[in-house]
């Protein structure tokens, strides 16, 4: 039987032993041990978590990649969840996003985990609540990036405390954003490839329009933000502005409390894949009271609604 896994020895084993974690989760996430050190790394938490969702060739990694050295120039130690398509043959991650960025691998402050979708259509894949738990306890920054973007591919906003919408000139997208309700989830609103010149100022024109159009949730005023990899131009104002929503979040308990329900519909979600919609009416009421692990609880219903 393998050794328990607690949080201080992950904080003293560095990379190496977060990447052993990770993979015993996946390999056996109802292991008790596994339920443990997931539900202690729930009670602390310590890094905002940010997503990043757009459509397929809107320069995503490349913003990771600028993220991930503007974060770490400031201090700030980094994981990043990067979700690819999968391989239809072995299921596996097709791009590998830790491929594409350029980390130094002696850098113990930067985490890169690269996830195969497979057949989630929510652009999240299955591990990705459990990782981001642990990497939330580990780190200051968690940075999420999803397989693309669409009418399914909202789940990102049910995982992150602040999601960022990553907008491509002249793409004509904007208007897909209203129909498919995109517009509705973002935190922040990135316009790439601003060095585009006109085509670019267009597409921050037509997304400010859309925004008009829809309601913005606790009086936070959603920043529409010009980036250019190649100009080197944004990526302090994006830093500026996740930390300006994490700030925004903290007041009134917002963050606590989206984090709670977060974690009460990853736990309705999770029955729902196991037991189908007879075993979520069989498992009665699945709120999350006081210190409740959703992890915990799951393990709970799973024991009640398993067969003997």
């Amino acid at each position: 039987m393998p050794d328990p896994i607690t949080l201080s020895a992950l904080r003293s084993g560095g990379k190496a032993a977060l990447a052993h974690a990770l993979a015993r989760i996946e390999k056996a996430p109802d292991d008790s041990d596994v339920i443990d050190l997931l539900s202690e790394a729930y009670t602390a938490p310590r890094a905002m978590v940010a997503g990043m969702t757009g459509p397929p060739g809107v320069g995503k990694s490349t913003m990771m990649n600028a993220l991930i050295q503007g974060w770490r120039k400031r201090g700030r130690t980094v994981a990043c969840i990067a979700i690819d398509p999968s391989s239809r043959r072995s299921g596996g991650a097709l791009l590998g996003d830790r491929t594409r960025l350029s980390t130094d691998p002696e850098d113990q402050g930067i985490f890169v985990r690269s996830m195969a979708a497979r057949d989630r259509l929510g652009g999240l894949a299955g591990l990705t609540v459990s990782a981001m738990v642990l990497m939330r306890a580990l780190y200051d920054i968690v940075l999420i990036e999803t397989v693309g973007v669409g009418q399914s591919e909202t789940d990102v906003a049910g995982v992150v405390d602040t999601v960022i919408l990553c907008v491509q000139p002249g793409s004509g997208d904007s208007l897909q954003y209203m129909k498919a309700g995109i517009a509705e989830i973002p935190h922040i609103i990135a316009v790439t490839k601003a060095d585009m010149g006109a085509a670019a100022e267009r597409t921050r024109a037509d997304v400010v329009g859309a925004l008009s159009l829809t309601e913005g949730a606790d009086d936070w005023q959603i920043p529409v933000l010009m980036l250019s990899a190649a100009q080197a131009r944004g990526i302090d104002d994006l830093i500026g502005a996740v930390d300006a929503h994490a700030d925004h979040l903290q007041e009134e308990g917002r963050l606590a409390s989206v984090r709670k329900e977060q974690a009460a519909q990853w736990l309705v979600d999770s029955v729902r894949e196991r037991y189908g919609r007879d075993g979520l009416r069989r498992a009665g009421y699945l709120g999350l009271d006081g210190e409740d692990s959703p992890f915990r609880r799951l393990a709970e219903v799973s024991r009640r609604l398993s067969p003997q």
